[in-house]
Order: C-alpha cells, then sequence, then structure tokens
C-alpha cells in the first residue's frame, strides 16, 4: 500500500507515477501469463490508484493552482505509435498487420483478432491490457467501451488539456484504427432467416463507437472500414506528407460504412415490429456500382448506384444482371433494359419483348421463342431497329443465330442492330454467336424481379413511394358489360392485350391479336391520339384483334370508343370508372363489341 506521509503538493506526481508503473507491468506482461488472482489484484490496484491520483491531483488545482505542473503527454509523436484493430472479417489482416509492423506500430486488438495476429506470429496487445477489465465479461458487449480506449482515439492532439488528461490517467493515443462490424447484413439475409434475439445479438455496438470515434477525430486518427484500403493506408504511413484530404475520405467512408449498417439494422427491425411497407421515415443505402460516361444527355454527369436494402437481397432486377459482353452500361441503357425486362418477365409463355425509349413496341409469345422474336420485331421494326430485345427463357446456339442474321422486315436486307440482349440465361454456344454479332453488343443476364418492392420515384425535394404493379391477368376479373360475350381467343386476346399495355406510357393503348402486339400508342396527351397511332401501326391487321387502354375513356361517341369499333376492333379490355361508362357500353352495343371491365387502372408516367 502507498505511503501516506507524503504531502499534498506530492502526492499526484507520486501516484501517478506508481498508476504508470502498474501500467507498465501490464505492457510487459500480458494477461495469459498472469494468476487470476495476480489479474484482480493488480486490476483493482490501478484502478484504486487512478481514482486516488485524480482526485489528489484535482485538490492540489483547487488549493494550489498555481504550482500544477503540466504532465508530459504519452503520444504518438513521443515515438509510441499505437494502432487498434477489431476485425469481424479478417481478410488481408496479414498484409495490414505486417505492415503496420514494419512501421514500428504497437497493435492492440480483441478477441479472435488478436488470436488470429498471435497464431500468425504478430506480436499484439489485447485490449484487457489496457482496460484492466477481463473483455468476455457481459460475453464481449463492452470490451472497448472505456475511457483507456476512447480517450486514445477521441483526444485532440492539438488541444493542451486533452493530452494533459491522457497523461495524468495514464491513457496512450491511438494513431490508427481499423474495424469492421459484425455480419448483420449476411446473416439476416440468409437463406432460412434468422431468429429474432440471434438478429439482436448480431447488431455490434463496440464496433460503431469506435468507428465513429475515429472518424470524428480524422485529423489525428487514420480510419479504416474496407481491407481495400490497406495498401494506401500503408503508403500514407509510409510517406513525411500530412494529407487531410485522405484523413477526410476515410472519415468519409467510415461515417457512410456505419449509416449503411444501421439502415440495415433499422430496416430490419421495422419488419419485425410493423411490417408495413411505408415507415415514419426511410433510410435508403445505395452502393456505387459504376460510374457513367454521362447521362440522359452527354452534358449531364451520372453514376449507377444498387440498392443495398435488405428487401434487394436476392430479389432479381437488371441492377444485379451480369454483363458477359459489349460495351458499358449507359444511363438510358439502364432505363430501357429495366422497361424491357419487367415486361418479358410477366408472360408465362416463351416470349419476346423488344423496346425502345422504354415503351415495348413489340412483344410476341409464342411456343417456338424463334417465331415469337419475328413477330415481335415485325410489330414494329422502325423502332425496333437501335432497340432493346428481351427474351424469357434460356437464349440457345438457334435463337442467338436469328438474332444475329435476322433481317428487317421493312427491307429484307438490313441486318437488325440492337444495343442490348436481355435473358435470363444463355447457352454457351448461344453466348459466342451473340458476341460475334457486334463487339459493342451489350449481352445482359438477369433474373426475374420478385412480386412485392417497394417502388420509388424522385421529385424535386422529395421522394414518391408505392407497391410496385404486380397485377397479372390471373388478378383481375374482365367483367363483360356488353351485350356480346367475347370468345374464348377473344378473351385471351384482350389479356394479352391488357398485360402490354401497362408497361406502355401514359396515355397508352394496345392492340394486340393471337398473343402479339399488333400496335401500341404511348405517351399522348390525348387518349384518341393514342388510339390512332396504334391503329396506324396495326394497319390492316386491326381487324378482329382486341384493344386494352391503360385507363377509362372519357368520351365514346365521335371520339376513341367509336373510332376503334369502326376500325374493327372485337373487344375492347378498358378499367372503367368514367361517368360516360354506359355511352361506351351503348357504342360497343351498336357495333357488336365486347366491352370488358376490369376495375383496375394502369397509369405509367
Amino acid at each position: 500500500m502507498l505511503g501516506t506521509a507524503a504531502s499534498a503538493a506530492t502526492i499526484p506526481t507520486t501516484t501517478a507515477h506508481a498508476a504508470n508503473n502498474i501500467r507498465r507491468t501490464f505492457h510487459t506482461n500480458p494477461f495469459n501469463s498472469l494468476s487470476s488472482s495476480h489479474h484482480s489484484i493488480l486490476c483493482a490496484r490501478f484502478r484504486c490508484l487512478s481514482l486516488r491520483s485524480f482526485t489528489a491531483v484535482s485538490n492540489k488545482a483547487m488549493s494550489h493552482p498555481q504550482t500544477l505542473d503540466a504532465p508530459h503527454p504519452q503520444s504518438s509523436a513521443a515515438g509510441n505509435k499505437q494502432a487498434l484493430i477489431s476485425l469481424s472479417d479478417k481478410k488481408d489482416l496479414a498484409l495490414l498487420s505486417n505492415g503496420l509492423h514494419e512501421l514500428g506500430y504497437t497493435i492492440v486488438s480483441t478477441g479472435g483478432t488478436a488470436s488470429a495476429l498471435e497464431n500468425a506470429g504478430v506480436s499484439v496487445t489485447k485490449v484487457e491490457q489496457l482496460t484492466c477489465f477481463p473483455e468476455m465479461v457481459l460475453d464481449g458487449r463492452v470490451k472497448t467501451l472505456h475511457p483507456n480506449i476512447h480517450g486514445g482515439i477521441l483526444a485532440r492532439r492539438d488541444q493542451k488539456h486533452h493530452m494533459e488528461a491522457l497523461n495524468k490517467h495514464g491513457i496512450g493515443t491511438f494513431d490508427v484504427v481499423v474495424v469492421n462490424l459484425y455480419p448483420f447484413y449476411d446473416k439476416v439475409t440468409s437463406t432460412g432467416g434468422i431468429a429474432f434475439d440471434d438478429g439482436i445479438e448480431n447488431i455490434d455496438i463496440g464496433g460503431p463507437a469506435m468507428i465513429r470515434a475515429a472518424a470524428k477525430n480524422h485529423k489525428d486518427v487514420l480510419v479504416v472500414v474496407d481491407s481495400q484500403d490497406y495498401p494506401a493506408l500503408l503508403e500514407f504511413l509510409k510517406g513525411s506528407q500530412d494529407d487531410q484530404q485522405f484523413r477526410r475520405k476515410l472519415a468519409w467512408k467510415a461515417f457512410e460504412h456505419v449509416a449503411s449498417y444501421d439502415s440495415a439494422v433499422s430496416e430490419w427491425l421495422w419488419k419485425q415490429t410493423v411490417g408495413d411497407k411505408l415507415p415514419p421515415s426511410l433510410t435508403v443505402p445505395l452502393s456505387l456500382k459504376s460510374s457513367l460516361r454521362y447521362g440522359e444527355n452527354p452534358h449531364q454527369k451520372a453514376a449507377f448506384y444498387v440498392d443495398k436494402s435488405l428487401s434487394e437481397v436476392n430479389a432479381g432486377g437488371i441492377a444485379t444482371a451480369i454483363q458477359h459482353h459489349g460495351k458499358e452500361m449507359s444511363y438510358n441503357n439502364y432505363l430501357d433494359a429495366d422497361a424491357a425486362w419487367n415486361c418479358v418477365s410477366e408472360f408465362r409463355n416463351p416470349t419476346c419483348v423488344v423496346v425502345k425509349h422504354t415503351n415495348p413496341c413489340g412483344v410476341a409469345s409464342r411456343d417456338d421463342i424463334l417465331e415469337a422474336y419475328r413477330l415481335a420485331v415485325k410489330a414494329d421494326p422502325v423502332s425496333a431497329f437501335g432497340g432493346i430485345v428481351a427474351f424469357n427463357i434460356e437464349v440457345d446456339e438457334a435463337l442467338a443465330k436469328e438474332i444475329r442474321e435476322f433481317r428487317s422486315p421493312t427491307d429484307g436486307e438490313t441486318r437488325m442492330f440492337y444495343e442490348i440482349v436481355v435473358a435470363p440465361k444463355y447457352t454457351e454456344k448461344g453466348l459466342e454467336i451473340l458476341r460475334g454479332k457486334s463487339k459493342t453488343l451489350r449481352i445482359l443476364e438477369a433474373k426475374k424481379n420478385e412480386k412485392g418492392k417497394l417502388s420509388l420515384r424522385q421529385v424535386g425535394g422529395g421522394w414518391l413511394a408505392q407497391d410496385s404493379d404486380d397485377l397479372t391477368p390471373e388478378d383481375i376479373q374482365f367483367n363483360v358489360v356488353s351485350k356480346k360475350k367475347p370468345q374464348d381467343n377473344e378473351l385471351c386476346d384482350a389479356e394479352f392485350a391488357w398485360l402490354c399495355v401497362k408497361h406502355v406510357k401514359s396515355n397508352a393503348i394496345v392492340i394486340a391479336k393471337d398473343n402479339r402486339m399488333l400496335g401500341m400508342g404511348s405517351g399522348q396527351p390525348n387518349r384518341l391520339e393514342s388510339l390512332r397511332i396504334a391503329l396506324r401501326k396495326a394497319g390492316d391487321e386491326v381487324k378482329g384483334a382486341a384493344l386494352a387502354s391503360d385507363a377509362f375513356f372519357p368520351f365514346a361517341w365521335k371520339d376513341a370508343v367509336e373510332e376503334a369499333c369502326e376500325s374493327g376492333i372485337r373487344v375492347i379490355a378498358e378499367p372503367g370508372g368514367s361517368i360516360r361508362d354506359g355511352d361506351a357500353v351503348d357504342c360497343c352495343n351498336k357495333y357488336g363489341v365486347s366491352l370488358l371491365l376490369t376495375n383496375v387502372r394502369h397509369f405509367k408516367h
């Protein structure tokens, strides 16, 4: 026990000196070489000394403020460089630890990371040697939540009182903090899911606290959360210049890493409680997949981000498509490919969809996919040229040859050109043939979008959120309101047209027959003009065809309904809901046309 004869003026120096001696004992005698009784005695004595030292210094400061000498801080500037490493993912740990060791850093680590370092023969100081607290108390939940850790991270080197406080309490600084977090994201998205209690246990607390602390104090502490940054970190430490921009970039990445992690926890917890798709607040974690040459137009900068929300894991879509060949994807390529893939994925039978400027200009379903492809192009060969062609079945050698060699129906000579081919899979021979069509042809392999996704769309200063439009003909009723009932083949045509029209920009009209699109009109401010465009594209084949409209007809006589009937349309499918629905019924009855009301609108803006 310490003597008590020292004067009040000498107590702080004596006790602080003793505390530092005990701390040195911890550094030179790892816990695994001490008995549990020695461990308890030393830690208890250190805590007692620290408290007495603090009390004595405080008392002296109050009674003799003019005689208090400023202690000399123990920092990396004095040659004691420390790096704190705590990793769940230990990829490239050897590279990092050996590099730091060669640069003269003392490595402080926790649990499994410390064991991995020891097994690799790297000298390591365990966190409990600094905290004087057994690591596995509370199952390790509080092993790094200690002033001896966070004080060394958060202390500002340019603040004298910060460094004095560290010196007084025997706390060393950390110059580098390398941390990644419990694999919460992987655990809760694993096959079969995870029990609620297990999910809670995989929420990291100490890791984010250290990352945030180091990122906040990035002027003095380098924080790394990504193993890809290890080489850059080591190169930086070898240099003589202190680049604050490098430090800021690492700090930004650290905060972004924690924010993404927290968003996953928040999303998961919301689903475990309320489960509503539209929570009071919403965070969407986005990860940069690629920088794009430009945006919708060459003067606009652009990039493509992947949605890392839990709900998007293994949920399919163009964002996760594999590109097998061709030029890099552009902003407009992504939009068009998404439109084509979403449309073709809706059909159960072998189907081909051709898209131009996000609108399907050709759709056909056949048991023979080669015939479906030819018919889809035939619907509008001018628009199809330079478009996107999508299939909902595997592209094999025969189909690939047809795509490569098919001539435009307009002249029978011009070989069709496409920006993108997208399908769920390809045979090796099919891929080989398509690669030979063009060096620039983008070949995408995509997984079908799952239903029930949340659809987001940006407006100035905000976002619109809604359920995705997942309804198919099997989900609704086609109610006959006319005198004439449709034949079975006419009903099938109406259902096919209705499934197509939901993917066409409003105001939208689709004319179809025998499971193929004959013509479509899109994006017109009035429905009558869309109808006329669709009729012109369908030509003489309109006789006996079905027509689908994405919304109701506001007028019937001398308007869209009557013009459709006069052109030879045999069945019309529309949502209904107009105050003039009776006029539409009367008009169809006059011309002997079947009218089906779906009670489902398909606006697409």
